[in-house]
């Protein structure tokens, strides 16, 4: 795990997340254990789970005006701060296409060119549940940086001058990781 993630930010232990699966989800035996680091096994039926992250996307939009596109986040976790579009990756959808449609449904903006840029490692509270993600950081063009709106996840959408942005104003840690490396290749 990077040293940067702190599990009492989540105020959570740092029980690994394979604890809380109890049953073997195959059989729904109470002998499901700890196999590994990273996976349980099943005494009775053999079955082995492995606990892997979930891959989610991150879209960097610059206008032609050095700014970049930023959100408002609608709701926990870090609800009310910064952000940037982007969300978790739908089965048997490619990075890309998922970082396209997670800006379609945040902001109404159509991609229509995308640059793998890096990824970052993430925890993300959801439900209560810590997800470990992948998150994979996209340069994103868009057919029309004037006309967007903050939809579905995203409270609040606008664009904001490089040189104002404080990655520190921003509530998830992969984004201000992010956000500090992706200025420093754009100085």
């Amino acid at each position: 795990m990077p040293q940067s993630i702190n599990l009492l930010t989540f105020g959570l232990m740092t029980e690994h997340p394979l604890s809380l699966f109890k049953y073997c989800p195959r059989c729904g035996s109470v002998h499901f254990e700890v196999h590994n680091g990273k996976s349980k096994a099943c005494r009775d039926c053999g079955f082995v789970y492995y606990f892997n992250p979930s891959s989610a996307t991150v879209a960097l939009i610059q206008n032609d005006r050095e700014e970049l596109l930023v959100c408002r986040r609608g709701k926990d976790p870090a609800k009310g701060t910064l952000d940037l579009p982007g969300g978790f990756i739908d089965m048997y959808e490619t990075g890309e296409e998922g970082v396209a449609r997670e800006v379609k449904e945040e902001t109404g903006l159509m991609v229509t060119r995308t640059e793998y840029l890096f990824s970052l490692p993430n925890l993300y509270l959801y439900s209560g549940f810590l997800v470990h993600t992948l998150d994979m950081f996209f340069r994103c063009r868009v057919e029309d940086t004037l006309h967007y709106t903050a939809m579905d996840d995203a409270a609040e959408v606008f664009f904001l001058p490089l040189r104002d942005i404080r990655p520190e104003e921003f509530g998830l840690e992969s984004i201000r990781k992010g956000l500090g490396m992706f200025l420093e290749m754009n100085k």
